[in-house]
């Protein structure tokens, strides 16, 4: 029992590549992800409560750090995560951690309380720098079906536009069935 206790760490699997181009292998990746995420949950104080971005960075934070506290093992990490492996999870925390700096620099909740969105509605004229993205008109077989299905004659419709399919044959000419 004892042995096993002191050897476990001893005998872990040691990773020798990536397999990724420019990412070199991490010994000790968990240790770093668990000091990445902390951080991150401490940078991410300073964004308001209420904003989306808040929430789910420390949604997705607070789950990787707890599976990295409890596993052990940097490939039961990569598995229970599923995000890839834990030299990519050490990136991409140091990417958030730097999306975090910028968003408290940019303060993209801080929109002033008197700013006003100018809405276009309906036809009014659209300025000139804004491109148009109108679809083109609907073909009229779609209207017929909406007519069909909001007027309760589903049935009746199918039958017509099967009537008007163009029958496939074989290119002989078929005898009368007697």
């Amino acid at each position: 029992m004892f042995l096993r206790m002191v050897a476990r760490p001893l005998m872990a699997k040691v990773k020798e590549t990536t397999g990724i181009v420019g990412l070199e292998v991490v010994p000790n990746a968990r240790e770093v992800l668990i000091n990445l995420y902390s951080k991150t949950l401490k940078e991410i104080q300073t964004v308001p409560e209420d904003e989306g971005y808040r929430k789910a960075v420390e949604s997705f934070t607070r789950h990787r750090l707890k599976v990295c506290q409890e596993e052990e093992d940097w490939e039961v990490i990569e598995k229970r995560l599923g995000c890839g492996q834990v030299e990519e999870l050490i990136e991409e925390a140091q990417d958030e951690l730097k999306l975090i700096a910028k968003m408290i620099e940019w303060d993209l909740w801080g929109i002033p309380d008197d700013y006003e969105c100018e809405v276009i509605e309906n036809d009014a004229p659209v300025p000139k720098h804004i491109p148009l993205h109108r679809p083109g008109p609907l073909p009229e077989e779609f209207y017929k079906t909406l007519e069909a299905v909001t007027s309760g004659t589903l049935q009746d419709a199918i039958s017509l536009s099967k009537k008007d399919e163009p029958t496939i044959t074989s290119g002989e000419p078929s005898l009368p069935k007697v």
